[in-house]
């Protein structure tokens, strides 16, 4: 299967990732790139955008990028930094580059970014590659 056909096998069952509203901007061997758009019904009671929401867009796009290569990959540690605030209407394109592909680990870094390019969270991820392909 083509990273392609992964990623429509997973997203096409995926209602949370579709929920939210995640789009795909491009999927290739070891890395993706989905972006979406802030709603008001995201945002906490401070009017930014609840931290779940970024780290899901992070989330989503390390699965898509970890699982690009053929082998079914799950998370198994992840972390993020919130560096900027980001509001209802912001536009949101997370970017997932692979760092470290082994047998059974592999490491990913996501930086989501705003419409204007900047940078509001830095998300690392970890994940286990099961010897299950996906077909």
């Amino acid at each position: 299967m083509t990273p392609l056909d992964i990623f429509h096998k997973m997203f096409d069952n995926d209602p949370f990732s579709r929920w939210m509203g995640m789009e795909l901007v491009s999927v290739e061997t070891g890395a993706c790139s989905l972006k979406m758009t802030v709603r008001p019904d995201m945002l906490n009671g401070f009017g930014v955008a609840h931290g779940g929401i970024t780290f899901s867009l992070a989330d989503s796009t390390f699965a898509f990028a970890c699982n690009s290569h053929g082998r079914q990959s799950v998370s198994i540690h992840c972390s993020i930094e919130h560096i900027a605030p980001v509001v209802a209407g912001d536009i949101l394109t997370a970017t997932a580059r692979e760092d470290h592909l082994g047998n059974s680990i592999s490491n990913y870094t996501i930086t989501v970014c705003k419409q204007d390019g900047s940078p509001v969270a830095f998300f690392r991820g970890v994940a286990y590659r099961k010897q299950r392909v996906w077909e």
